[in-house]
């Protein structure tokens, strides 16, 4: 590129992973670039993500295991939230099944920038 050539804009993954972990009884996980160390999944996700393993069929997942999330569906993803209303900075999400809600707080922002999705798509592996 030149100087006359616009730069690229910043994309942004389309795929995302974090590695949760239980810390206490609840669901955590540290992300160092954003400075985020055992940020707790609380107000009912932590028990969205309980569903998402048992989904998964994973068995020692409190030890930690890999979280990979999208805005987009994406082949083998485990469960779909839907965004509610907004309190606090953050979103409530729910199951389309209406069966389980849960609040998820302003981080959520480091990995989606331009505001919390409509939807997010969730797979969970083992480490």
């Amino acid at each position: 590129m030149n100087e006359r050539t616009a730069m690229p804009a910043k994309t942004q993954n389309a795929m995302l992973i974090i590695h949760p972990h239980k810390t206490h009884g609840t669901w955590c996980f540290d992300d160092e670039r954003h400075g985020l160390i055992e940020e707790p999944f609380v107000l009912g996700a932590s028990e969205m993500i309980d569903a998402v393993v048992a989904r998964a069929g994973l068995t020692n997942a409190d030890r930690g295991f890999r979280l990979i999330f999208s805005a987009s569906p994406f082949p083998g993803y485990h469960a779909e939230i839907h965004r509610l209303n907004e309190e606090s900075g953050g979103y409530w999400y729910q199951f389309p099944d209406g069966s389980m809600k849960g609040w998820l707080c302003p981080a959520t922002l480091h990995y989606f920038p331009d505001q919390h999705p409509q939807r997010i798509y969730a797979r969970a592996e083992a480490i």
